[in-house]
Parts: C-alpha cells; sequence; structure tokens
C-alpha cells in the first residue's frame, strides 16, 4: 500500500506525515486556526448578535444609539473581503500576537473575519425565539440577564447551534484562504506547495481534506442540533 502511494502520489508521500511541512502539521495547523477564531471570533459575535436583539425596538432594553452603532460595525464588518482585513488590521494583529505571519497571527483576521457573519445569525436565531416566552418570563419578574440565559441562549440553542455550525464551515474556507497568504495549514500546502509548484496530488489531496473536515463539521452540528431540538 505505502509503496503504491509513493508511485501514483510520489509528491504527496515526499511531504510525509510529520515534519515543518508534513501532513500531520498541516492539518494540525488547519483545526487550530478554525477552533480558535471560532472561539474568539464567537464570543464577539454572540455579544453583538445578543446586542442587536436586546436593543432593537422591540427589545427588552430598546436602545436606537448602540442599535445602530452595533448594527453598523456588523454590517461594515461583513462588508470587508478579509483578503483586504488581513492587511489592514495588520497593525492590530502585530501588536496583540508580536508578528503578522503564522498560525497564530492568522486568528485575529480570522476572528474579526467571522464575528460579524457570525453576529447576524445569533441575531436572527434569537429573533425566532418566541415573543410570549420573553413576556412571560417578564411578568414573572425575570432579570434581563434571567431572560438572555433562560429564554433567548436556551429556547434557541437548536439554531444557535446550526448557524455556529454555519459559522464554522465558513471559517474552514477562510483558513484556506490565510494559508494561502503564509498563515500554514491546509490552505498553504494547497496552494503553495500543491499548485505554485504544479504538485497536483498534493493540491487535491489538501482539498479532499478540507472538504472532509467540512463533512464532519456538517454532521456533528446537526446532530447536536437535532438533539438540542428534541431536548
Amino acid at each position: 500500500m505505502i509503496q503504491w502511494i509513493e508511485t501514483t502520489f510520489p509528491n504527496v508521500y515526499q511531504l510525509g506525515w510529520s515534519g515543518d511541512y508534513g501532513w500531520g502539521i498541516a492539518i494540525w495547523q488547519t483545526i487550530y486556526m478554525t477552533i480558535g477564531s471560532a472561539f474568539f471570533g464567537g464570543l464577539l459575535g454572540l455579544a453583538f448578535g445578543t446586542g442587536l436583539v436586546l436593543t432593537t425596538e422591540n427589545g427588552i432594553t430598546p436602545n436606537r444609539t448602540v442599535f445602530q452603532i452595533l448594527d453598523k460595525v456588523v454590517s461594515v464588518g461583513r462588508a470587508i473581503p478579509f483578503i483586504i482585513m488581513v492587511v489592514a488590521f495588520s497593525p492590530l494583529t502585530q501588536l496583540i500576537v508580536g508578528t503578522t505571519i503564522g498560525t497564530t497571527a492568522a486568528l485575529v483576521p480570522l476572528s474579526l473575519g467571522v464575528f460579524p457573519f457570525y453576529a447576524r445569525q445569533v441575531q436572527v436565531a434569537l429573533l425566532g425565539v418566541d415573543a410570549g416566552k420573553v413576556e412571560a418570563a417578564r411578568s414573572f419578574g425575570a432579570t434581563n440577564w434571567d431572560i438572555i440565559t433562560d429564554v433567548y441562549l436556551r429556547e434557541g440553542r437548536s439554531e444557535l447551534i446550526r448557524v455556529s455550525t454555519v459559522t464554522l464551515i465558513s471559517l474552514a474556507g477562510l483558513t484556506a484562504m490565510a494559508g494561502a497568504i503564509g498563515a500554514g495549514g491546509l490552505g498553504t500546502t494547497a496552494i503553495v506547495t500543491g499548485y505554485q509548484r504544479f504538485q497536483n496530488d498534493v493540491m487535491w489531496l489538501a482539498t479532499i481534506i478540507i472538504l472532509l473536515l467540512i463533512v464532519l463539521i456538517q454532521f456533528v452540528g446537526d446532530f447536536f442540533a437535532k438533539r438540542a431540538h428534541h431536548g
């Protein structure tokens, strides 16, 4: 089997599993960038998305000024192409991480790039929560924090898992783009090692692994969303 791989896919075999440019480190870097930016960008997105729902005209704490600020930040953030965001926020990346190159440095633009998208998804998911349940909680004397945690987040958990799945899939694609500009991971393997060096077997395998990662994210996300819906 190994000899067949070496003969049929020589460039894939030459990269190997270990080493600084091996398949193992490329896969790990992609997972690291996806999970790391999902954590930081997810927190920002959840905060902004929840804030948009709370401060809207029909929210539990309506505030037109705050809503307009949050809405504009999210809208502008979604409009900026990721490749431009990498360059535009490079000084911030340098300030936070100490460098603008590498896997950890990519977490900054990835987090900033995904949080507006996730914030809008969270907003839509929470707006789908039955308004009657919110009013019922308020009539029983629930605090705003109680309503956020026990009504919005609990009642909307299934839809939140679904939009989180969509966001993770989007992030997996962004990590490939980040890899194309030197962040590492499967994107670097596919573009720099595979495409630019005319090693088609490397390019296609890296692409297939990214697709498999996306399928896995979708499967796990759907599983937990169904459990949350019936729970």
